[in-house]
């Protein structure tokens, strides 16, 4: 019976994770605790699960042209990197102490990454490498910094990759959020396997672990590829709306239960503003529609002042032109 839970929990965070590009490892995680597992132990099944998800997530994204390369090698070997020494500091120490902050900060870049899908249309962008040679080189760096951190914050609170990274990425808006999920999914997998083999080297009794990775697996090999094919059919405002609001709502709750009123206070004050953006963006985007309405109407009237008459037969456009020698 657990295994069947293990393989819908893992059905359902693959789903989510391999649409929005978050949310695999928070929500597994959070049922394998629920269950009495530990939370090393937990997070150790979770990254085990992860290297068979990852990898046909990966191959899927791929073969939708859902990822670009050369981010993926600057975002997932240093996130593999932070993963792996995440895992042993998990296998001794816990990571409770991070977690307000952490989720703070994903509070915001998710009402960051709502609010800008509202007021501020997604350009479509095939290519990630458009900047100058300076900004590039920036950005690999970023990239670098970004793997790190978020590999680290993986591994060590059982979750975190896709809502820092993609996040971050979209903050950033120079890709489509398509493009932006198929690469950090892909990455993942590096990530995964750095993980699990911390987790090898650090946890005594790993070996127990197997039921509640098999289910994982089994429930997230099903769902990614229809994640992947989600992803190709979904507007990209509508996209990074769903992302953002996904982010809102799971740091809001981790806020509120870390920090108490505090954190309730935050919550409530940062839902507030993303509803007060989503109605403005509305309004704008209503008021958009409207004035393109009249300037067709003016279009159309002007043409027919420059010399355009209908012919009332057949309804097309005759040119009227006087010849300079009279008839």
């Amino acid at each position: 019976m657990k295994l069947l839970l293990f393989a819908l929990a893992g059905l359902m965070a693959q789903l989510v994770d391999g649409a929005l590009g978050m949310a695999f490892g928070v929500t597994a995680t959070t049922m394998l605790i629920l269950s009495g597992t530990a939370p090393a132990q937990a997070s150790a099944a979770v990254h085990f699960a992860e290297v068979g998800t990852t990898l046909f997530s990966g191959v899927a994204h791929w073969r939708l042209n859902n990822v670009h390369w050369p981010t993926v090698v600057f975002l997932g070997i240093p996130g593999a990197v932070g993963a792996f020494f995440g895992a042993t500091v998990l296998a001794g120490l816990s990571a409770e102490s991070a977690e307000p902050v952490v989720s703070a900060l994903l509070l915001m870049l998710g009402a960051y990454v709502l609010v800008r899908s509202i007021l501020v249309p997604w350009k479509k962008r095939e290519q990630a490498t458009d900047a100058p040679a300076s900004s590039s080189r920036r950005s690999r760096l970023g990239l670098v910094a970004l793997g790190l951190g978020g590999g680290f914050l993986d591994a060590s609170g059982g979750g975190g990759w896709g809502p820092v990274t993609t996040s971050t990425l979209m903050s950033v808006g120079r890709s489509e959020p398509r493009k932006i999920i198929g690469t950090v999914n892909t990455a993942e997998f590096l990530v995964a396997v750095a993980a699990s083999a911390g987790f090898i080297i650090g946890l005594e009794r790993v070996h127990e672990s197997w039921q509640p990775v098999l289910g994982l697996l089994i429930g997230g090999l099903v769902a990614a590829p229809i994640a992947a094919w989600i992803v190709t059919v979904v507007k990209p405002d509508i996209l990074g709306t769903v992302v953002g609001a996904v982010l809102v709502a799971l740091n809001g709750v981790r806020v509120s239960a870390s920090l108490g009123w505090v954190g309730v206070a935050l919550a409530v004050t940062v839902v507030a503003l993303c509803l007060v953006a989503v109605v403005r963006g509305l309004r704008m985007r209503r008021a958009a529609r409207g004035a393109e309405e009249p300037g067709q109407d003016v279009g159309q009237d002007a043409g027919q002042d420059a010399g355009q008459a209908p012919d009332d037969e057949t309804g097309q456009v005759v040119i009227a032109v006087e010849r300079p020698g009279g008839p």
